[in-house]
């Protein structure tokens, strides 16, 4: 006969939420949770309210940066997109930027790390289970500092592998909102790992190319242009964004012919001289194979190099790029 199930008391909530933890856990280092008005170091409490429309309806936004030897790379142009996909989910941020901007230098000068990820969610807020955004009295800030976790070296050296995904793109009002509803995101994931390749990459009704489930695509012709697929239908991320502005400075040499937004069929990426992948956490990785096909040489090429080099002399030296933490 299997045992009752037993109503816990509060005491007997926190003493196994200290006894149930998990490896991974080791890599939270600090959380910031407006609705318990403070910072958190123990990863065992770090946790949203259950009827947070964060929680089950996906009502929210997210934003993530890295810190790079105590600097944020590209804060204000995350907070930038924060605010506009924040008009975009009608929702309302609950301080203003500057004091937003500070609680996030706190959380993570309390996790202690010169390198970190930080991931900041705003979401609707606690108040009821339905649809109803109305039903939540205020919006809440939640902040996540992490370890920061870059893919193995070897994949930097030897490149990637890439997949069409079989998950619809976004319509271009979601697509361009960073919202917390990821489920087409997640799926493109496990599509990749199902599949036994790095990333897997979305295809709109025309064959056209899209993005990853969290990363950006582009490619370099035999004709030495930069191209990436147009924004209008996928999330314009920083790190590329970045990338195209460093890149333009390669043209009146001609070591590019043009940097540019284009319509990229899957035959024309088949074809590229090389196909690079671009996100916050990795920077950029070289793709070697695009749906079993060798790309270019098969293997890293000199545009890739040339790009990694670009955006990390920019992390090290753009001071307008980077936010310090400590004075």
């Amino acid at each position: 006969m299997s045992q009752p199930v037993q109503t816990l008391s509060f005491d007997t909530v926190i003493d196994r939420l200290l006894v149930l933890k998990q490896d991974y856990q080791q890599h939270y280092l600090a959380m910031y949770s407006s609705w318990y008005g403070g910072i958190i170091k123990e990863p065992a409490l770090m946790m949203v309210p259950v009827d947070d429309h964060l929680v089950h309806r996906g009502d929210g936004i997210f934003e993530a940066f890295k810190c790079v030897r105590w600097n944020l790379y590209g804060l204000e142009r995350h907070l930038d997109r924060l605010e506009r996909s924040a008009r975009g989910a009608s929702l309302n941020l609950p301080m203003s930027r500057a004091e937003l901007t500070e609680i996030i230098l706190a959380t993570v000068r309390s996790a202690d790390v010169p390198d970190c990820l930080v991931r900041l969610f705003i979401s609707r807020g606690p108040g009821g289970f339905s649809t109803n955004p109305y039903e939540c009295p205020a919006s809440q800030v939640y902040i996540v500092v992490t370890t920061l976790k870059r893919p193995p070296r070897a994949k930097y050296q030897s490149g990637v592998t890439l997949k069409s995904s079989h998950i619809p793109i976004k319509q271009s009002y979601f697509a361009n909102m960073k919202s917390c509803n990821y489920l087409p995101n997640v799926l493109m994931k496990k599509e990749a790992e199902d599949a036994g390749v790095d990333y897997t990459v979305s295809i709109d009704e025309k064959n056209f190319l899209g993005e990853g489930p969290t990363e950006n695509i582009g490619i370099i012709t035999s004709n030495e242009e930069f191209l990436v697929p147009r924004f209008d239908r996928i999330l314009q991320g920083i790190t590329l964004t970045r990338l195209l502005e460093l890149a333009q400075e390669l043209v009146p040499s001609g070591i590019l012919a043009q940097v540019a937004e284009a319509d990229i069929t899957r035959e024309q990426a088949y074809e590229a001289r090389e196909i690079m992948v671009f996100g916050t956490t990795f920077d950029i990785l070289p793709v070697v194979a695009y749906d079993g096909k060798s790309i270019g040489e098969g293997r890293p090429g000199p545009f890739y190099r040339r790009f990694l080099d670009l955006i990390e002399q920019d992390m090290r030296t753009c001071r307008q790029m980077l936010t310090p933490v400590k004075e």
